[in-house]
């Protein structure tokens, strides 16, 4: 058969129903249900939307987004075929690290709104068959914290915060002029006599999970009565959020609780065990996404999912910067090699190399290994990529094993905009940048005046918006929504039904692969060019025949047991 049509095959807006793949329509699993792991099944059919709360919508029109605001556009988010949000820290907080300082782990921020619309807008989520992840910050609070500022007090029996004694609940010296050991620490600034380890940021006060091999009085042991003191303060957290109606959490910077723990952080795994061990019998549904970065070691700490983070250290890219930011300078297109970058040149076969061993590291413990469009703290992409390369891109991401995760605006093409730094968010500020909506004021983010707004809107005459794409059927918007609606549609493309590679050559461009649900039979195939010259290769027997397209793009021919791919081209079809 032939296909010379660019433009795409529709697929009906937030439909989970069939899409061609038989049985896939509407198929949530049991709410009660877990797997062979004990990992909740809802997991497996997840796609998720993550939301800058600050950044999404402005309700109330002080010029910085809100909980109203999101649980206003939660239709516009299910109708990309999302049911799932992942929401950056909504707590109370000075923000000098934009929420990542957290001052009251139980309080949403005001200017967010209250802990009630955050009740509502879990149960507005769970109305519309949707679960809800908050962003959990366990390595550090805000210098403001009750904790800390009662761990700072000169006379032992005065560090108390809610009748709890929190002497230890962070790291402190037993000298005003020690050391940290190597750690960055702050000293003057606290009437304890001793000095303090930070996380990050001046304002962050590492919290007390220990040491893994404690050399001086003042390192606590992991696992030692103060560390599991700190653990349980989490656990406590952790609860009151997931009893209020939250689906789970988003764990920041997940590896990092134990200091000086070893090369495959053997004592941070045995704390975030230790911490399962207590949370999961209590809250069997809840998912835990980590920001790890290798899977065998969250696997085996007990959480569900990891993420395919975006690293380049030194110049030296993994394989989720081969796909999308091959390059030094991310604001410019030439010189960039990345992988769906049509005159890149490279072949699939260095990120397969690099993203294989690791999916099946993920696959072993029965977990899932997350590809993500962008997120908080990456640059953009739009600014580099084509649109046409996005659809490509955004159409292999979101058919790879894991669940896919969508970063607000990606889905119109948002642009990267090189700002001063707002809340710490330095070269990260110009990925946070409000949401555009329309063509009214501010794009639609708010009623403010311009000058009062969070951070400014793009003032580009192009600055694509909701609207405009919404109304454009060939827009990178409803290219989107029409992929993620067949992956909805297809339980071949779930979360960790099997992935085979049938096609990555070394020396071409071309990348196909086949995913397969064990449990039903069905079958999907994927194939994507992205470079400019066409390309082909053989189906396997064991492939079977080609049925149906799903979703189409650009040109290809099926003949003969053999596949052509024209330029910049990708498809999905189902099997038989």
């Amino acid at each position: 058969m032939d296909h010379t049509n660019g433009a795409m095959r529709p697929v009906a807006a937030g439909a989970d129903s069939g899409t061609g793949c038989a049985g896939g329509a509407g198929r949530d699993c049991d709410a009660g249900s877990c797997d062979a792991f004990g990992r909740p099944q809802w997991l497996d059919d997840a796609r998720f939307y993550e939301i800058y709360p600050q950044s999404f919508a402005d309700s109330n029109g002080d010029g910085i987004g809100d909980i109203p605001g999101i649980i206003a556009h939660l239709d516009y988010v299910r109708s990309l075929g999302c049911n799932a949000l992942w929401i950056n820290p909504c707590y109370d907080s000075p923000f000098k690290d934009a929420g990542y300082d957290v001052r009251d782990y139980k309080k949403v921020a005001p200017r967010y709104g209250t802990n009630e619309d955050l009740v509502d807008l879990f149960r507005a989520a769970h109305e519309r068959g949707m679960h809800v992840l908050l962003d959990l910050v366990p390595g550090h609070t805000s210098e403001e914290h009750e904790w800390f500022r009662a761990s700072c007090q000169a006379e032992p029996a005065e560090r108390f915060a809610g009748g709890e004694n929190v002497s230890e609940r962070y790291i402190w010296t037993d000298c005003w002029i020690s050391g940290g050991d190597g750690l960055p620490f702050i000293g003057g600034e606290a009437e304890r006599d001793g000095t303090y380890v930070l996380n990050f940021f001046k304002c962050q006060p590492a919290l007390n999970y220990g040491f893994a091999h404690p050399n001086t009085a003042w390192q606590k042991p992991a696992l030692g009565p103060d560390a599991l003191a700190t653990c349980e303060a989490l656990l406590d957290v952790m609860r009151f959020w997931l009893e209020a109606g939250a689906d789970g959490f988003r764990v920041d910077m997940a590896d990092s609780l134990v200091k000086h723990d070893e090369d495959g952080k053997p004592y941070t795994i045995r704390t975030w065990q230790w911490i399962f061990a207590h949370i999961r019998p209590q809250f069997p549904q809840a998912v835990f996404v980590s920001e790890w970065g290798r899977p065998a070691e969250s696997m085996a700490a007990g959480f569900d999912m990891d993420f395919y983070l975006d690293w380049r250290w030194g110049g030296y890219p993994n394989g989720y910067n081969l796909l999308l930011r091959n390059t030094d300078t991310p604001l410019e297109r030439e010189g960039d090699a990345s992988y769906f970058h049509a005159d890149g040149g490279a072949s699939i076969r260095p990120f397969l190399d690099e993203y294989l061993p690791r999916l099946a590291e993920a696959e072993h413990a029965g977990g899932c290994f997350d590809l993500i469009t962008c997120n908080h703290d990456t640059l953009r992409t739009a600014q580099r990529l084509t649109s046409r390369e996005l659809k490509l891109a955004y159409a292999t991401l979101f058919t790879l094993p894991g669940a896919p995760f969508l970063y607000y605006g990606d889905e119109i093409g948002m642009r990267y905009r090189p700002l001063p730094t707002k809340e710490g968010g330095y070269v990260r500020t110009g990925s946070r940048t409000p949401m555009q909506w329309d063509r009214t004021a501010n794009l639609g983010f708010s009623s403010a005046a311009a000058q009062e707004l969070y951070l400014p809107v793009d003032p580009a005459e192009d600055a694509p918006t909701v609207a405009e794409q919404s109304a454009d059927p060939t827009s990178l918007l409803n290219w989107v929504r029409t992929v993620l609606n067949v992956r909805a549609g297809c339980s071949a493309l779930r979360a960790r039904a099997a992935l085979h590679v049938i096609a990555a050559p070394e020396h071409g461009r071309l990348f196909a692969f086949e995913r397969v649900d064990a449990a039903s039979g069905e079958r999907v195939l994927v194939a994507v060019n992205p470079g400019v010259g066409e390309e082909d290769f053989a189906l396997p027997g064991s492939c079977g025949v080609i049925g149906d397209v799903l979703v189409s793009l650009g040109e290809y021919h099926v003949a003969s047991g053999a596949v052509t791919m024209g330029a910049q081209s990708v498809a999905i079809w189902q099997l038989r």
